[in-house]
């Protein structure tokens, strides 16, 4: 199983502390910030295989946030996938043009989580669940 670097941007630390068990029991190395802020400090230098955003964060949102990292050149190619507790086709839609890979709705599950987030990554999977 090929394991990759993710970056998990949330600003509850019981997320990012979940987040971070769950893909690291993957073999997944697991950088965590928490806030927006963080996010743009940490893809200056780095690029992960991957970046879970949290939609709502202080300061700029993980929409925000998606939709920066799409239109720089080194880092339009990682996958972002949004987290959220808003399961509505508004969300959705604003996904969408933040050119998000996916979606994951809140509550976490740790099983569809990791198949999720490898599907993603992997480009194998459904990014976003059929609208209603």
């Amino acid at each position: 199983m090929k394991s990759y670097k993710i970056l998990v941007a949330d600003d509850e630390t019981s997320i990012r502390t979940m987040l971070e068990m769950i893909l690291s029991a993957d073999g997944h190395e697991v950088v965590s910030v928490s806030d927006g802020r963080e996010t743009l400090e940490y893809l200056k230098n780095n690029t992960p295989d991957a970046i879970l955003l949290d939609v709502r964060m202080p300061d700029i949102s993980g929409l925000e946030i998606c939709s920066r990292v799409k239109r720089v050149a080194r880092l339009k190619t990682v996958p972002v996938i949004l987290l959220t507790a808003m399961d509505d086709q508004q969300t959705q839609r604003e996904a969408k043009l933040a050119r998000a890979d996916g979606i994951i709705y809140k509550p976490l599950s740790g099983k569809n989580l990791r198949t999720r987030v490898r599907s993603i990554i992997e480009g194998t999977g459904q990014g976003f669940d059929p609208e209603p």
